[in-house]
């Protein structure tokens, strides 16, 4: 079963310099809640679940460096933790960086 959550905010990335840290938080206690309802659309197949491949489809073909699209996830790992009742720090994680798609997409695998 694959997901397919929205690309993160670009202020969410590392490397983004906000002019006031309310402006990261509220764009992760945003993006966080989107993937939750995606999430919860799966709810019942992901339950109990800690095996994820990861695979980020960038929006453009700009070079996205994979450390800070993980950066820039955390609000989503932190809704499939929500949804799935696992304790993130459990999850078993593997990352890959694909193809741009227009708009971007990061694809959550169950494994």
């Amino acid at each position: 079963m694959t997901i397919s959550l929205p690309w993160p905010p670009t202020v969410l990335n590392p490397n983004a310099r906000p002019k006031h840290w309310s402006v990261r938080y509220r764009a992760a206690k945003k993006y966080q809640a989107d993937c939750i309802v995606l999430l919860l659309q799966h709810k019942r197949a992901l339950a109990g679940r800690d095996k994820f491949a990861v695979t980020f489809k960038p929006p453009n073909k700009h070079r996205h460096d994979l450390d800070n699209a993980i950066s820039q996830i955390k609000a989503g790992l932190d809704a499939l933790a929500k949804v799935t009742g696992v304790d993130d720090s459990k999850f078993k994680l593997t990352f890959s960086m694909a193809d741009p798609v227009k708009g971007g997409a990061v694809l959550v695998e169950a494994a």
